[in-house]
């Protein structure tokens, strides 16, 4: 089982010239502790759950990964998820393959539908039906898809016009970077899983949500002619933090691997330099047994 670190808050510490070395310290420690992947939020604003505000620290996604692809030399980097409304899809090929080709091969294009309407409409960025949102989705997988293939040719869709789609230098992932589209949606999301994503990130609330999901994408799957097999099954633990009940979590991830899950993304509940360090010395061990 691998497990992936999801750095959401830039405000612990709360000096602000603490963040970009407290970031620069937990991924090299994360990185030696033999967490595979570090994930990034797509926000502009802070979340606002969990007592949390709006005001807080956020940093732009690609940015931040740019900076960390400097520090580290394995671990996969990606957004958890990219918002589809936040860059043109061309664009966003081009920014993911940059990411890739000076990470030596480490860039996921993780994506999803955006929802985080007060950010949006404080920063002008188009706000949309949810139909029209998942149009744009489909639109996007399948320009990147194109720009990483040996197609240079014009895109049509109804959302984006494209008359080329050049892409120079092609990312140096072979055959081309990871697509992982993030979100449970049963009558949408998962089923652009089947036909265009390679990995899948669902929320890790329960064994029995995540079985449940599962099957729904295994449907989708024999609709589209797809091998589920081929599809990697990753989750973002939901549910209480990891360090307040560690055998909690193993217990859960142990579940999520009996159904096929092999990678789960935790979530720092506190300094999180002080967070890879806890589970370095018991977590990370243990979690190496389950697969």
């Amino acid at each position: 089982m691998e497990l992936g670190l999801h750095y959401w808050n830039y405000s612990t510490p709360a000096d602000p010239t603490q963040i970009a070395p407290t970031l620069a310290e937990t991924a090299r420690a994360a990185e030696q502790a033999g967490i595979t992947s570090f994930t990034v939020m797509d926000h502009y604003f802070q979340m606002e759950f969990n007592g949390g505000r709006a005001e807080e620290p956020m940093l732009e996604g690609y940015t931040t990964l740019g900076y960390v692809a400097a520090l580290t030399e394995r671990m996969s980097l990606g957004l958890m998820v990219t918002g589809v409304m936040y860059r043109h899809p061309g664009l966003l090929a081009k920014i993911v393959t940059t990411l890739d080709v000076l990470s030596a091969g480490r860039a996921v294009l993780g994506i999803g539908a955006s929802w985080y309407e007060r950010e949006q409409r404080g920063l002008g960025v188009p706000v949309v039906p949810v139909t029209e949102r998942f149009e744009r989705l489909e639109e996007t997988l399948q320009i990147c898809l194109q720009m990483w293939s040996d197609d240079n040719g014009p895109y049509e869709g109804r959302h984006y016009q494209l008359a080329e789609t050049l892409c120079v230098p092609a990312p140096l992932r072979r055959p081309r970077p990871p697509i992982m589209i993030g979100g449970g949606g049963e009558k949408k999301t998962l089923r652009l899983v089947a036909q265009y994503g390679d990995a899948c990130n669902l929320f890790g609330t329960s064994v029995d949500d995540v079985t449940h999901k599962l099957d729904v994408l295994r449907a989708h799957c024999a609709d589209v002619g797809r091998d589920y097999d081929e599809i990697k099954k990753t989750v973002l633990h939901s549910r209480k933090p990891v360090l307040d009940d560690p055998e909690a979590f193993l217990s859960d991830v142990r579940g999520y691997a009996g159904l096929g899950v092999t990678q789960v993304e935790v979530v720092p509940d506190r300094d999180p330099r002080e967070f890879v360090e806890a589970l370095a010395g018991g977590v990370l061990p243990r979690l190496a047994e389950i697969g």
